[in-house]
């Protein structure tokens, strides 16, 4: 039998606008970054203020959502998930190869790692072992079923996927579709469903959701899985894009997508599920490889200014939850 959460009284309008104040700025800055960007790069390439050139400008972001808005759902409960870009990197070889040939082999694979995500997050709760180590260990497991399937870049998607690829509206960029979608979804798991409401207690207060009646074990298996089915999501749209499979094509994914969440104000310790921020965020980040590829920066000192960039962005967060707290 469960029971609601225990009542707390009201805060006052001073508390609630200083809490919403510091939830919300590290979105705007974020969402500010992002225009920067866009405007730095609309100033090199004015065609960008066009469907195909948002298309283009988009396009590399879409996985990188819905693999945040995975990461975040992790984060809500106070794990990090360190296995997400070898995960995606899986997906699009399975994609590649055994959607194509054996279509029922490769949806048993997807499935497949839907239930071992589901054991990990057990794992996590039943026997403390710690998420970064258990989902680190994994990584290697999914580049090794890579290596074994596709040893090296290739294949060939379905047409049906490789046409979700090709989609292009002629109102409104297609990359943009696919984002608000990953951002509607990870709202609505993450701020407005009951276990949403479990995952953020799970986060900050396991004691308290335990006393109410919940299952602290049951909260996180569907959280992981629930994750997972958005990796997945990611892999499948990445594979759409490049119409192949390549098991290290989603390597930096890990970093990035942790990166997004804590540029849109998550945080490690869980308790705390913010999907607008981390859409911005995972945007953002996807938006600054784009532009200084547009600015012919060496590529030797793009990761130095993405780096810089995404260390400014944080600054201003710390500075501005200080001066709300």
């Amino acid at each position: 039998m469960t029971t609601t959460l225990p009542a707390t009284a009201r805060p006052g309008l001073s508390t609630r606008a200083r809490v919403s104040v510091s939830h919300g700025f590290p979105a705007m800055l974020s969402l500010v970054a992002l225009l920067v960007i866009l405007g730095i790069a609309v100033a090199n390439q004015p065609g960008i203020l066009s469907v195909s050139g948002l298309t283009l400008m988009l396009m590399s972001a879409v996985p990188l959502v819905f693999a945040a808005q995975a990461q975040m759902l992790i984060m809500s409960v106070g794990d990090i998930d360190l296995g997400i870009g070898a995960l995606i990197g899986l997906v699009t070889v399975i994609a590649a190869t055994l959607l194509t040939e054996s279509p029922i082999l490769g949806v048993g694979m997807l499935v497949a790692i839907v239930l071992v995500y589901a054991l990990l997050g057990l794992i996590v709760q039943k026997r403390g072992v710690p998420s970064i180590i258990i989902t680190l260990g994994m990584s290697f497991v999914w580049i090794g079923l890579g290596l074994q399937i596709l040893p090296t870049p290739g294949g060939a998607t379905p047409e049906w996927l490789a046409a979700l690829g090709r989609w292009r509206p002629d109102a409104i960029p297609a990359p943009l579709v696919f984002i608000v979608a990953a951002t509607v979804i990870g709202w609505y798991l993450a701020r407005q469903s009951r276990i949403g409401t479990r995952m953020r207690a799970l986060g900050s207060s396991a004691p308290t959701l335990q006393k109410a009646g919940w299952s602290l074990a049951g909260t996180r298996i569907v959280t992981y899985v629930l994750a997972a089915t958005l990796i997945i999501v990611s892999g499948l749209l990445l594979a759409s894009q490049t119409r192949s499979g390549d098991i290290n094509s989603a390597s930096n994914f890990t970093l990035m997508t942790i990166a997004a969440v804590i540029l849109g104000g998550g945080n490690f310790s869980g308790g705390r599920a913010l999907p607008i921020g981390a859409t911005l965020g995972a945007v953002t980040l996807g938006l600054i490889t784009v532009l200084l590829s547009v600015m012919s920066l060496s590529s030797s000192l793009q990761s130095a200014a993405q780096g810089i960039i995404v260390l400014a962005v944080l600054a201003g967060r710390v500075i501005t939850e200080r001066f709300t707290r």
